[in-house]
């Protein structure tokens, strides 16, 4: 049998029952006996991961409760000298009570020349993976359309520590929906050519911020 014959019954055994083949076997169950976490950690070291991780990606990390994250915002949006911000439906309208941003609403109407008009964006996430340095994105009313978060040039990303926060990608598919879009987002955009030198910003904002608020 060659590799294409292989292929070719797999995906007969895979189909489903009125569109199997006559004489095509089911699939049976996956195994899914593979490891669901890599080591046992507390709240504060799977944060600690994350944050290590994210550092390792370029991503810039920052941290806070929820006093002080409507300052560290607005510290953050003056450094990057944003005028604009762009903001989805739901996010919560305190964390941006300190910014001197005008806020530009997400609007279906929005053309990609008006996005990439605007200096930065601040969303919420779905959750985010401590093991791979992982930010994951569904499409939530504080998150928006998946086009805003990858227009505009600077992304700021709040996630909630540690009730968004799971350690590995095993746990992070049974928290999320796969009916909706999600989006998975490790650093800042970036690519390398065949002599490996690294442009960033090509699919995606080009900085990456990612608040971690402490909701305890």
């Amino acid at each position: 049998m060659t590799s294409k014959d292989r292929i070719l019954a797999r995906i007969r055994r895979a189909l489903p029952e009125p569109e199997r083949p006559s004489g095509a076997e089911p699939v049976g169950d996956v195994p899914r006996d593979y490891l669901h976490v890599h080591g046992d950690r507390t709240p504060a070291e799977s944060a600690d991961l994350l944050a290590a991780h994210l550092s390792e990606y370029r991503a810039k990390v920052h941290r806070t409760d929820g006093a002080g994250l409507p300052a560290l915002l607005a510290r953050l949006l003056a450094a990057r000298g944003a005028r604009t911000v762009l903001v989805p439906p739901a996010l919560p309208a305190h964390w941006l009570a300190a910014a001197d941003a005008a806020l530009v609403h997400d609007r279906a109407g929005s053309t990609p020349y008006e996005l990439d008009a605007v200096d930065s964006v601040v969303t919420g996430c779905a959750l985010a993976v401590a093991e791979t340095g992982t930010i994951v994105l569904d499409g939530s009313p504080d998150q928006g359309r998946r086009r805003i978060t990858l227009i505009p040039d600077h992304h700021v990303c709040v996630v909630r520590v540690p009730d968004q926060l799971v350690d590995s990608v095993p746990q992070a598919l049974a928290r999320l929906d796969p009916t909706r879009p999600l989006t998975w987002i490790s650093g800042p955009s970036a690519t390398s050519d065949i002599e490996l030198d690294r442009v960033e910003g090509v699919h995606g904002p080009r900085t990456l911020e990612v608040v971690l608020l402490d909701a305890q």
